[in-house]
């Protein structure tokens, strides 16, 4: 018989304690998601008043990067669980803890560590499991950046940093005159500045999707593997600007999709939801990326799905069922900050929620810049199509405005 799982208290000796590692928008929604479960929650982040800090039980500003600090806050706590949510944390650390026996890390401390750095995923994906993917390459220095890129990745080509999110330090290279304001941006876009690079070629694609997939614990006691109905995407510049589900695909396609996604998070392990993100091209896909956490682009699920992508893993890395049944096809669309200010107020969200079947999540980032995300949009309709022109409409009716 399958053990009864026991929720406590918050704030008593009976508490399940849950830490995240990075309190943004993404991990705000999954802190709301664990306290409609009776957990408390403990977030963390490298800057006071983070969107996840205004709705934690408790909140920390550290240096997630810093090894000792984060085991310093780690000891006082004494979570039960450890949520990573960004890119920029001594991933070291967690393996150290984990293996101590100290706190659960979600997934797992390997599986952070690995998709944490670009090298390390891209590795597992193309060298261990055999998956298509670009062609890549990694560089160290501006010269073997060059080198690479003359020797087999050619022009055009897209060079990231091998840490970093939401499309920071990325940047299409066209030509030879490019190379170094490439090396440049993406020195000054990574998340912690490891000096190298990945160089990646053009595939002929013709869209881009994430395939959230989630392990949870079945009725029998075992990991059951699960997947959303595709999301498709638009970046401009590695960074999301509007998401849609479902995505329309072949059966065939979709069941690539899925295969990949499933040999993936099956060599990671752990519970949890995996953003996973795949080049399509009719019947052919292509590995791209994936994140064991909440996706950006899945912001959609909040409009689209029964359960959405928070509530799905705040579930799944607490041993309880899940569901990814569509509610309906919906759209997101990204509200930017467009200003360079500490601190900003918007207009035009009533207008906004006159939108058919809309809805707006503002995130409280304490202070702005022009293409900080600061918001995003939702939208239902009878079909995608009507779902994107509602989310950007209502998206274009919110402006920022300094206070």
């Amino acid at each position: 018989m399958k053990k009864q799982l026991t929720f406590g208290t918050p704030l008593s000796p009976s508490a399940t304690k849950v830490m995240l590692l990075g309190s943004g928008e993404l991990g705000k929604e999954v802190i709301i998601a664990l306290q409609r479960l009776g957990v408390e929650t403990i977030a963390v982040d490298r800057y006071p008043n983070a969107p996840g800090h205004q709705v934690a039980h408790r909140a920390h500003v550290i240096n997630m990067t810093d090894a000792a600090a984060l085991r310093n806050l780690i000891e006082r706590e004494q979570p039960h669980l450890i949520v990573p949510e960004i890119e920029a944390i001594a991933t070291d650390m967690l393996v150290e803890i984990e293996r101590e026996g100290l706190a659960r890390v979600i997934p797992t401390a390997r599986a952070v560590q690995l998709t944490m750095h670009r090298e390390g995923i891209r590795r597992l994906a193309a060298e261990t499991l055999g998956l298509a993917t670009s062609p890549y390459a990694f560089a160290s220095s501006l010269e073997s950046l060059r080198a690479a890129i003359d020797n087999g990745i050619g022009y055009p080509c897209v060079v990231k940093p091998v840490m970093s999110s939401s499309g920071k330090g990325q940047s299409k290279v066209d030509s030879a005159a490019d190379v170094e304001q490439a090396w440049n941006d993406a020195a000054s876009g990574s998340r912690v500045n490891q000096g190298r690079v990945i160089v990646e070629g053009f595939i002929n694609f013709e869209y881009e999707i994430t395939q959230l997939t989630i392990r949870a614990i079945g009725s029998n006691g075992e990991v059951e593997t699960h997947f959303c109905e595709p999301i498709g995407h638009v970046q401009i510049a590695g960074d999301y600007v509007e998401s849609w589900q479902p995505q329309a695909m072949s059966e065939l396609a979709l069941k690539r999709t899925r295969d990949i996604s499933r040999k993936v998070t099956d060599n990671l392990g752990g519970l949890g939801i995996f953003g996973v993100e795949l080049f399509v091209n009719g019947d052919e896909v292509w590995f791209s990326e994936v994140s064991p956490r909440p996706h950006d682009t899945g912001m959609v699920t909040m409009c689209s799905q029964v359960q959405n992508e928070f509530e799905l893993h705040a579930r799944a890395i607490l041993g309880l069922p899940v569901s990814t049944a569509l509610r309906a096809p919906g759209a997101s669309a990204v509200i930017y900050g467009q200003l360079e200010e500490s601190v900003i107020a918007f207009t035009g969200v009533d207008e906004a929620l006159r939108v058919p079947q809309s809805d707006l999540r503002l995130f409280g980032k304490p202070q702005s810049f022009s293409k900080r995300r600061m918001g995003v949009a939702l939208a239902n309709g009878a079909n995608t199509d009507e779902a994107r022109v509602r989310a950007k409409l209502a998206a274009s009716k919110v402006v920022p405005v300094k206070v």
